[in-house]
């Protein structure tokens, strides 16, 4: 199995049924080998049967997936990654994160972190890890588990929401980041700054913002579920940027955030 996340990874949020099982097929047969998934996706078991019917070795795959704020309390975090599990057809998941943190606080952050240490010392997942955690609950997951026992925390990371306190403080404690919606949901395609650096480097608006994001040290996972754009994805790490050309990206940042569910979300940073 992989030690280190894979820099880029096939997301799958909001992919169903055969549209998915495509999705991860054809990433896999391009070079994909870090599958992100979910429990509240409802396609863990899409996205195990895709991985099945790969014929690929399991120890050449990074499989990601996430526990739902319904399965942070009590006993319910181990017993719902055994549900994924089955899900997945995998005995064990490489990384399992928090999906959000319990909202209104509902159930303490070293509750569940605690569970999902346990979770990892029972062998149920190689790795634990945090998403959407804000600057306050990774210091509580911090304070939890260790800064060492949190492989990354996932948060949403573009040119128009660059999310810099929890960068920050993540690098300052030693986290790697997952940025997820890499592409701000295709708007990046339609940057004018974003096309004309694209432009210089004869590469796609799509390949110059993932690379933005690879240069910073972030992993990022992107969906698709067009063949050339998933293989075109592939390809944005043989991107170096400028300084200049990181800068202007930089210039973009507006606070503009896509994930921000109403009763979910916490108090951002």
């Amino acid at each position: 199995m992989q030690d280190k996340i894979p820099a880029i990874g096939l997301g799958t949020f909001r992919l169903q049924g055969q549209v998915v099982i495509d999705s991860v097929r054809t990433g896999l047969e391009l070079g994909y080998r870090h599958i992100d998934t979910a429990q509240i996706y409802g396609n863990e078991a899409e996205v195990g049967s895709a991985i099945a019917a790969s014929g690929i070795a399991r120890d050449e795959l990074f499989v990601t997936t996430k526990i739902w704020t319904a399965n942070l309390a009590g006993d319910k975090l181990v017993s719902s990654l055994q549900d994924s599990l089955e899900k997945l057809r995998l005995e064990q998941v490489d990384l399992t994160l928090i999906h959000w943190p319990s909202p209104q606080d509902a159930v303490p952050v070293a509750d569940y972190m605690a569970a999902l240490l346990e979770a990892k010392r029972a062998g149920l997942t190689r790795r634990i890890g945090i998403s959407n955690f804000t600057v306050r609950h990774m210091q509580q997951a911090i304070d939890t588990v260790g800064a060492g026992e949190i492989a990354t925390n996932q948060v949403e990371i573009h040119p128009y929401l660059q999310n810099r306190a929890v960068v920050r403080f993540a690098r300052e404690h030693g986290i790697y980041l997952t940025a997820y919606m890499p592409l701000a949901y295709g708007r990046v395609m339609k940057d004018p700054v974003i096309a004309r650096i694209a432009e210089r480097h004869e590469a796609t608006p799509a390949q110059v913002a993932l690379a933005w994001s690879l240069q910073q040290g972030f992993a990022v996972i992107p969906s698709s579920t067009r063949r050339e754009n998933l293989a075109a994805n592939l390809l944005a790490a043989r991107i170096t940027l400028a300084e200049d050309d990181m800068a202007a990206i930089a210039a973009l940042e507006a606070n503009d955030r896509i994930a921000n569910p109403d009763g979910i979300a916490p108090a951002w940073d």
